[in-house]
C-alpha cells in the first residue's frame, strides 16, 4: 500500500527545492502530485511542473464536478489566488507512493480524504533571516518582481505555520534547511525509506 508525503514549510523555506531533489532519488522511487492553482506563472515555471494554472473559471468547474479535495484562497495584493488539490484520477496508492507540496490546512484535508495511514507530513524549518533572503532574491530575479506579495507571504506564513497550528494538525516529523537542500533531502529519503 502505497503513502502520500506531504512537504510544507513556511515561503523560501527550500520545499520546492527539496520536491525536485527527492522526485530525482530512485532510492525513494516518489511520483509527483501536481497541485492547482490560478496565480499568474512565473518566469521560470512550467505548466504542470510546479502547478497545473488554470483559469478562475476552470477551478469553479473542477469544484463543480467534486474533483477538488482541498481549496485554499489568498488575497494577494494583485487579487485572489486559489491554491488547490484535485483528484484527477492521478493517483494509485495500490501501487505508487507519492509526493505534494502544501499547507497545515491542506495537509489535513488530504490526509482526511486518503486517510490517516497513507498521507504522512514532512515538515522544512528554516530559520526566519534566511527566509526573507533567499524570498527576497527570488523576487529580484523574476522579470516583474512582486515585492509586496512577498512581505505578504512572509507574514502570512507566521500564523499559517504556527507552532499551535502544527501541533493541533499533528505534525511532527520537522526537517531543518538553514544551510543545503541536498543534505535536507538525504535526511528525508532515510525517513521515507524507514
Amino acid at each position: 500500500m502505497g503513502s502520500i508525503y506531504c512537504i510544507m514549510g513556511k515561503s523560501s523555506s527550500g520545499k520546492d527545492t527539496i520536491f525536485k531533489l527527492l522526485l530525482e532519488r530512485e532510492d525513494v522511487n516518489l511520483k509527483r502530485i501536481v497541485s492547482y492553482t490560478t496565480r499568474p506563472i512565473r518566469s521560470h515555471e512550467k505548466p504542470g511542473d510546479e502547478y497545473n494554472f488554470v483559469s478562475v473559471e476552470q477551478k469553479d468547474k473542477l469544484i463543480e464536478d467534486g474533483k477538488v479535495i482541498e481549496i485554499r484562497e489568498y488575497n494577494t495584493v494583485h487579487g485572489p489566488w486559489f491554491y488547490f488539490t484535485v483528484d484527477d484520477g492521478n493517483v494509485d496508492l495500490e501501487n505508487n507512493d507519492y509526493l505534494i507540496i502544501g499547507t497545515v490546512e491542506s495537509f489535513v484535508k488530504i490526509r482526511d480524504y486518503y486517510g490517516e495511514e497513507k498521507v504522512l507530513p514532512i515538515y522544512i524549518e528554516v530559520d526566519d533571516g534566511i527566509r526573507l533572503s533567499r524570498a527576497l532574491e527570488r523576487e529580484r530575479s523574476q522579470e516583474h518582481p512582486k515585492y509586496e506579495e512577498m512581505c505578504r507571504r512572509f507574514l502570512a506564513d507566521q500564523q499559517d505555520f504556527s507552532e499551535e497550528n502544527l501541533k493541533k494538525a499533528r505534525i511532527t516529523n520537522v526537517f531543518n534547511n538553514n544551510e543545503n537542500s541536498t543534505i535536507t533531502s538525504d535526511r528525508i529519503a532515510e525517513f521515507i525509506n524507514k
